[in-house]
């Protein structure tokens, strides 16, 4: 049994970071909110004591039951739990200022309280980190074509189709079409203002806005852009007052007929935690996936990248080299890269049996990252059912057990919180993901066998299709 109060917050967190994710723990339970353990009520009695009304009413409504089933697992029992607001002033305070007794409690005034704990670090600007890539050097293919077209329109014409939304896994292009039209619109249309940036620096900029009272500058660069360029929206899951300001910003965007692009790892109606307001605004535009890039486009990426960087690649090379690295373009600039380093390190020409040698190695210390999403239609494909289904309450087991096993991967295969990939499969709780994998592992454990598609087989042949 625990008995000192910061032990208790110490467990607490490890027990909370489960069910609540990291960004959440550390926006909510940071240094600013404490816990207090009372053994000598009749009843054991928790006590959370935030900084401010806004985070006690909040935290009440919100994460009573992760609160509860922290508690159980830290203490082996379920105290009870009350909530007040810390009354302690702080060292520093004048007790003659008056200038914030009377700020509503918002979302505006808990992000200030937070900002010491939430506020992300700063990240390079894109331009410092890398050199923008042009629009008309993304190669096509198959899984690009209609999302190339659309971000070459916007370029002829800005506003022609906002908000866009780009969507696809890591490495298929997203990026480099959001620079291309960044850069292609500062050339073509010089009378706009075009700014790109990630939704990191989206949400710093917006927190640091509020800590430094430049909230009304920040919405003047952001509603007033000519066009808005946000790299990977799912950044903003689980940070609801970024999420609201996007909202806004959207709105104002949209009644002035600005052009806004946005890329995400998954469509706008799998970003759940979003809440319907903003994935409706994402979803009033055009959203265009881009799938990995099938043989023919990874062909033309390294030619690409071998005439870029100068390296004289015979063809049968450029040929293995498509063949072999499937997953996205930043596999065949690596390889690419690598058969130049070996060939000046070595003196020797490129050939196919060195490209051997370095595409092997590539193998063994390249792992490409698994998202929700791939997951998603790994499941799918090898099941033979349709995502919606894995977002649905149908409870019958050609679904259920399929949705299972995708939260058990998901657990295995990404570093993703239990409470995001409940949000992922369905606005789930936590507490299901966890069941499901307690689930599959019972399986395994008895080897179960279960129906994929048409056939029967072990949840093992399932795992390794």
């Amino acid at each position: 049994m625990f008995t000192d109060d910061t032990k208790i917050g110490a467990a607490m967190r490890v027990a909370l970071v489960e069910r609540i994710g990291p960004d959440r723990l550390g926006l909510w339970f940071g240094k600013a909110t404490r816990f207090e353990l009372d053994n000598d009520s009749l009843t054991d009695t928790l006590t959370v004591i935030a900084p401010n009304a806004f985070f006690r009413k909040w935290i009440q409504s919100n994460f009573r039951t992760h609160l509860e089933e922290a508690a159980r697992e830290t203490l082996g029992k379920t105290p009870k739990l009350k909530f007040q607001v810390d009354t302690t002033p702080p060292p520093e305070e004048n007790s003659t200022s008056t200038g914030d007794n009377n700020r509503p409690d918002s979302e505006e005034a808990h992000s200030e309280e937070a900002r010491k704990e939430e506020t992300p670090k700063r990240t390079p600007g894109f331009a410092a980190r890398r050199r923008f890539e042009n629009i008309d050097s993304f190669v096509k293919g198959d899984g690009n074509e209609v999302a190339l077209g659309a971000a070459k329109a916007i370029v002829r014409r800005p506003g022609k189709y906002t908000p866009l939304v780009i969507h696809g896994s890591t490495g298929v292009g997203k990026t480099h079409l959001l620079e291309g039209i960044w850069s292609a619109v500062r050339k073509k249309h010089r009378d706009l203002t075009p700014i790109y940036l990630s939704a990191e620096q989206f949400t710093t900029q917006f927190l640091e806005a509020l800590r430094g009272s430049g909230l009304p500058s920040f919405r003047r660069k952001y509603r007033g852009v000519g066009v808005l360029l946000i790299d990977d929206l799912q950044f903003l899951i689980g940070k609801k007052a970024t999420q609201v300001e996007l909202l806004h910003t959207i709105d104002t965007l949209l009644r002035l007929g600005r052009q806004m692009v946005f890329t995400a790892d998954r469509p706008p109606s799998q970003l759940t935690d979003f809440g319907p307001e903003l994935i409706a605004r994402l979803e009033s535009g055009t959203v265009f996936g881009i799938d990995s890039p099938d043989y023919t486009t990874r062909l033309g990426i390294v030619s690409r990248m071998s005439d870029k960087l100068q390296v004289d690649i015979p063809v049968d090379v450029r040929q293995l080299i498509a063949s072999r690295l499937t997953s996205h373009a930043r596999e065949l600039s690596g390889a690419v890269c690598r058969l130049q380093a070996t060939s000046e390190a070595f003196e020797r020409p490129i050939n196919a049996s060195m490209a051997e040698d370095v595409l092997a190695e590539m193998a063994r210390h390249c792992g490409r990252g698994v998202c929700l999403g791939d997951i998603e239609r790994a499941v799918c494909d090898v099941f033979g059912v349709e995502p919606v289904s894995l977002h649905s309450g149908d409870k019958a087991q050609r679904v259920s057990h399929p949705r299972m096993l995708a939260m058990w991967l998901a657990r295995k295969h990404t570093r993703a919180a239990l409470s995001e990939i409940g949000h992922f499969f369905g606005r789930r709780t936590h507490s299901t993901v966890a069941s499901a994998q307690k689930r599959v592992d019972g399986w395994m454990a008895a080897g179960r066998t279960l129906r994929i598609a048409d056939s029967q087989g072990i949840v093992d042949e399932a795992i390794r299709r």
